[in-house]
């Protein structure tokens, strides 16, 4: 609507909207850095302790396990409670989670608290992707979609910086972690009472119903989980492997993320302009050619940041593109099916990708990361091809 002098205002509703969507995104950022804290952390003390990559990848896989349990009771906790209760309740309940982690080194109790931490992220992450497409539409959706993930990625990439400063606060580092996650809260309140998620328009859509149409999706989120989580937890011991400083090669993990960061929104309108499903593809094209080349660089700074910043928003737009996708294909029950879908595609990824990466790095070589990660863009880039060749055979057909 417009002013009498013809200048843009927004009704009642919009402004809602927008309020939901300014709280929506500041409420996941905060909880992005204390993320982004404390999994290098997380590494970095278990490493300090003796521990190899692959106790530091079956710990890092822990959180994953806790999303993995919890997505059964997705549906039913969205039914039960608003937007604003669940994003706050995984927020303390993460807080305290880590908070725990500070007195004791118990490997049993701190897998423990993982478990619960990845919980309560992973509702947080379910409802935040399906509440975002929710109120984005067709035009707008990958700028929007971008704008979520940039603020989530921007202070998460804050987090390895955070721990290279903290490191040495050995009585106080988790508790300052822990602290992080508790700033969402005020941002929640901007959030309206009684929001909720799509959950409530129509009938609940079943996996069974929405998984066959989102190969390129599941796998696109599979890397891009990969990718985030042993940047953050086995890309730094990769680093110290080909002679990179400690507190440098903690640092590889932002350089990835800054990349994230910063080309999320360009790519959201490249989306938006050019396509989604282009964009999408050449994104995994890009991060096919510069994975190879990550040993080599690794050791000469003045070629590393620059291919760490390019990897990180090419590896990054896939995922937000997937989200995206997501969004263009579901509506209602459908999309929260298809974003819980999309959930356990992260937690598995998450699980069972630090466990196999960290054993292979111990017992092949730091290089196996590396293959990893390669393994799967170009599983990813199989999905996204077949779907546009079904896509063009399916409008061949269609207008025969």
């Amino acid at each position: 609507m417009t002013s009498g002098a013809g200048v843009p205002t927004l009704d009642a509703s919009e402004k809602m909207i927008s309020r939901d969507f300014v709280g929506l995104i500041l409420s996941v950022a905060v909880v992005g850095l204390g993320l982004g804290a404390t999994l290098p952390l997380t590494a970095l003390t278990l490493t300090q302790a003796g521990y190899g990559a692959d106790v530091v990848g079956l710990m890092t896989a822990m959180q994953a396990g806790g999303g993995l349990m919890v997505i059964p009771l997705v549906s039913l906790i969205i039914k039960r409670f608003s937007a604003r209760e669940v994003i706050a309740g995984a927020a303390i309940t993460v807080a305290l989670a880590t908070l725990l982690m500070q007195f004791t080194a118990n490997l049993w109790v701190w897998a423990g608290l993982r478990l619960l931490s990845g919980a309560s992220l992973m509702l947080l992450f379910t409802i935040g992707e399906a509440w975002v497409n929710e109120l984005a539409d067709d035009s707008n959706r990958g700028r929007l979609v971008a704008i979520y993930a940039t603020n989530f990625t921007l202070f998460q990439m804050a987090g390895p910086v955070l721990v290279s400063l903290i490191g040495d606060w050995h009585t106080t580092r988790f508790a300052v972690c822990s602290a992080i996650f508790l700033f969402a809260l005020p941002a929640i309140g901007l959030v309206r009472a009684g929001a909720s998620t799509a959950s409530s328009h129509g009938p609940h859509g079943s996996w069974r119903h929405v998984v066959p149409r989102m190969p390129a999706i599941v796998a696109g989120t599979a890397f891009f989980a990969l990718f985030d989580t042993l940047a953050l937890s086995l890309l730094p011991l990769f680093a110290m492997s080909d002679g990179v400083p400690e507190r440098l090669a903690l640092l590889f993990g932002s350089a990835v993320l800054l990349g994230d960061t910063l080309m999320q929104v360009p790519i959201g309108w490249l989306a938006d302009r050019f396509g989604r499903a282009r964009v999408h593809i050449g994104a995994a094209l890009a991060v096919i050619a510069l994975l190879p080349l990550l040993p080599w660089a690794a050791p000469r700074p003045w070629l590393c940041w620059p291919l760490l910043f390019v990897l990180g928003a090419a590896a990054g737009s896939i995922y937000t593109l997937s989200l995206v996708a997501c969004g263009e294909r579901f509506r209602g029950a459908a999309l929260v099916s298809a974003s819980s879908v999309v959930s356990a595609s992260w937690s598995l990824a998450s699980f069972g990708g630090p466990i196999v990466t960290g054993t292979l790095m111990r017992n092949v070589g730091p290089g196996a990361l590396v293959a990893v990660l390669l393994a799967s863009a170009v599983l990813f880039l199989m999905a996204a091809l077949w779907e546009l060749r079904k896509g063009e055979a399916f409008a061949a057909t269609r207008n025969s």
